[in-house]
């Protein structure tokens, strides 16, 4: 495909050694507004970030975007006289890795499910490429450069405008048998709580992620948001009006400051019972919400404490770490290591 716009696809990686540490890997990750990509290194240095709005072309192109982004990537790659050693792409939902595909996606990118995305990829560039779900790649980023470096295991929730979880255990990255592996956001911290987008009522995700902050701060507030073609519109901004309810708590607005610490609460409950469950080296927080819970740190550990056993949480390290482009590219570009050790090749 050939774009006007400087981001077509060279075919690369012909009869390149493609284990060559002075080659560099891309990564990306593909948001429901943004699609951003990197140029990687071996060792986790990121040498470039491109970003593109996942539907530039209109609705149903994210596929074009995403080839888009990773055509910018290959042409630096080739300025730098660069080798590209393989791609990897985070998706926002349920992925099957071994057939290199999107199973069930979020509604705004219904055009990406049940195709070979990575087969694509390939296809268009000649180098070897993988996918999985986002904040897997995320988790293998932290995991293999990152706070989680030399760690036998690791849990990570991301808080966005949702609410993602992975869980790396033994060295391993838990994927589970359907795909469905890592889903903490959809564990439940009140049985009676809240409804969920899922169907199910008081998960994590219905208390903690971006959306669910911003909709009960309205919904307490007597501000109901909309319907119709604004919709879609508010949707992309939830994640932003989660951080004018942190604002607004901070101030000390009574109706935020419940929402908030509702939401520290069920983070903390559910951090405990991973801690429990799993008994982790690392708990990594991160996402665009972090930003805003970094000054509640203490208030959250605090409800950790309080439903962890005592002597498993003192081997865990915990961080709540802001979401940021590079970590992300680097998600995606060390699926691609974790693949190769693995010994799976896609031909």
């Amino acid at each position: 495909m050939d774009d006007d716009r400087g981001m077509a696809i060279a075919r690369v990686g012909e009869g390149l050694d493609m284990t060559s540490p002075a080659g560099v890997l891309i990564g990306v990750d593909v948001g429901g507004t943004t699609t951003s990509g990197a140029l990687v290194t071996p060792d986790g240095a990121v040498l470039s970030v491109v970003q593109t709005p996942t539907h530039r072309d209109g609705p149903g192109t994210a596929l074009d975007a995403i080839l888009g982004a990773i055509g910018q990537l290959v042409v630096q790659a080739g300025e730098r006289r660069l080798p590209v050693e393989g791609i990897g792409v985070g998706l926002p939902g349920i992925v099957d890795a071994g057939a290199g595909m999107l199973k069930k996606g979020i509604d705004r990118m219904p055009e990406l499910a049940g195709i070979p995305l990575a087969e694509r990829i390939q296809a268009k560039t000649g180098v070897i490429s993988y996918v999985d779900n986002d904040v897997n790649a995320l988790a293998l980023g932290e995991w293999t450069w990152g706070l989680g470096r030399g760690a036998g295991s690791l849990v990570m929730l991301a808080l966005g405008t949702g609410l993602g979880g992975a869980l790396i255990l033994d060295g391993q990255l838990v994927r589970g048998k359907d795909g469905y592996g890592g889903e903490f956001g959809h564990v439940p911290v009140d049985f009676d709580g809240r409804p969920c987008v899922c169907g199910a009522r008081g998960c994590l995700g219905a208390y903690a992620a971006g959306y669910a902050i911003a909709m009960e701060a309205r919904r307490r507030g007597g501000r109901q948001p909309g319907a119709g073609p604004e919709q879609t519109t508010r949707d992309r901004q939830l994640e932003h009006d989660a951080e004018a309810v942190f604002r607004s708590a901070a101030r000390g607005d009574a109706v935020a400051r419940s929402v908030v610490q509702e939401a520290c609460h069920a983070l903390g409950a559910a951090i405990g019972g991973l801690v429990n469950g799993l008994n982790p080296e690392v708990v990594v927080v991160t996402g665009g919400i972090v930003k805003s819970l970094v000054s509640l740190r203490n208030e959250i550990l605090d409800c950790v404490s309080e439903y962890a056993l005592a002597p498993a949480l003192t081997g865990t390290r915990i961080h709540l770490v802001p979401g940021h482009k590079s970590r992300t590219g680097r998600g995606g570009a060390a699926l691609v290591l974790y693949e190769r050790a693995r010994g799976r090749a896609r031909r």
